[in-house]
């Protein structure tokens, strides 16, 4: 297939991974922060054919498993009221939060659809104009845009009976507040290259000045991820820290100023829980004033409900690259895709689901 079979070239792989190997001096440590890299990495088996010193690391990249245990208590107890419908992406529906999950509860009589765009939200809100319409918004810079638009377009049009449940994050701000913990060595970042088709690659200058960390923007294909894993290699060595674009056939330096500026149009940005980091300044997006009607937080007085983390799950370390799924006691006995304990094992972009489907 074009423009795919030459991205996974064995000739190809095969020299990258041999030019890797020339750097075994020193153990290294580096982070991907980004799901789909996550799932590409394990399907490409690339850990087996690393050497044991490049260390890959699986980061808070995934935006449904960052979403803090009280949001998703809010989300629940939002599906719960009369008169609303809630339109949410597959992945949330087993999320489980503190008592319930919106699967639970939508087997309990609550009206919960799934959607496969942002734009069914609407559709959905127009032939129910008598009813209340909310999307639940999870999601980083990749489909914060389409949001954006729906939002712009509910306005435009007078549909009076839509919003969304806010759960917008924005990656950079969580890389800085990985590095200021310092519970882990971080030697590099492999980049979310979808992420960064958005931001373009100056949203991750701040790595570079203030940690000096290095930085590439990866595709995903394997010979994407080895040269961005060689490229860092050859950045640490020369003791480097700069911000470089592997996957150039789909990231500018600039990124993407249309969606940029539909973003910046409806957004603003806001602090924001993310589970296991807490919360960071400035890492997630809320309605301006302008929009600021269709926030659901607000439209609904929603209440705070007391959370609590799933117990013995270990998910919060996961995502701060702390432990591995095969050292949570609950990984594959109890927890699995079908009866999950945390979200980590419910996203198909989580690193439980990922180790659960190609490295138990």
């Amino acid at each position: 297939m074009k423009y795919i079979d030459e991205f996974r070239d064995k000739t190809i792989v095969k020299d990258l991974a041999t030019r890797i190997k020339k750097y075994s001096d020193r153990q290294f440590n580096l982070m991907e922060v980004c799901g789909t890299h996550t799932m590409a990495i394990f399907r490409s088996g690339i850990k087996q054919i690393l050497p044991e010193n490049i260390n890959l690391i699986s980061g808070p990249g995934c935006p449904v498993c960052v979403s803090s245990q009280a949001d998703i208590d809010s989300m629940l107890e939002l599906s719960k009221k009369k008169n609303v419908i809630v339109t949410t992406f597959g992945d949330m529906l087993k999320v489980p939060g503190t008592k319930s999950s919106l699967e639970k509860e939508r087997a309990n009589g609550c009206d919960i659809r799934i959607v496969y765009s942002p734009m069914d939200c609407l559709e959905i809100a127009e032939k129910n104009r008598g009813r209340e319409t909310v999307f639940l918004a999870v999601g980083f810079e990749t489909t914060s845009p389409a949001v954006a638009s729906i939002v712009s377009d509910a306005k435009e049009k007078n549909i009076k009976n839509f919003s969304i449940y806010c759960c917008h994050k924005l990656i950079p701000p969580a890389m800085e507040a990985l590095l200021a913990k310092k519970e882990i060595r971080i030697d590099g970042f492999i980049c979310p290259g979808h992420v960064s088709a958005i931001t373009g690659s100056k949203a991750y200058e701040s790595i570079g000045r203030d940690f000096k960390i290095p930085c590439v923007i990866s595709g995903f294909e394997p010979t994407d991820i080895l040269e961005t894993i060689l490229m860092l290699l050859k950045q640490i060595k020369e003791k480097k820290a700069e911000v470089e674009i592997q996957y150039s056939r789909a990231v500018r330096p600039e990124g993407n100023p249309l969606a940029q500026k539909m973003l910046n149009a409806v957004f603003t940005e806001s602090d924001a829980k993310w589970r296991g980091l807490g919360t960071i300044p400035k890492s997630g997006l809320k309605l301006n004033d302008l929009y600021s009607a269709m926030e659901a937080k607000s439209r609904f007085s929603l209440k705070n409900i007391p959370s609590r983390e799933p117990k013995n799950c270990m998910c919060a370390e996961v995502l701060r690259g702390l432990k591995k799924p095969l050292d949570c006691k609950l990984f594959s006995k109890v927890c699995t895709p079908e009866n999950p304990f945390g979200p980590c094992m419910v996203s198909s972009e989580g690193t439980c689901a990922a180790w659960y489907k190609y490295n138990r």
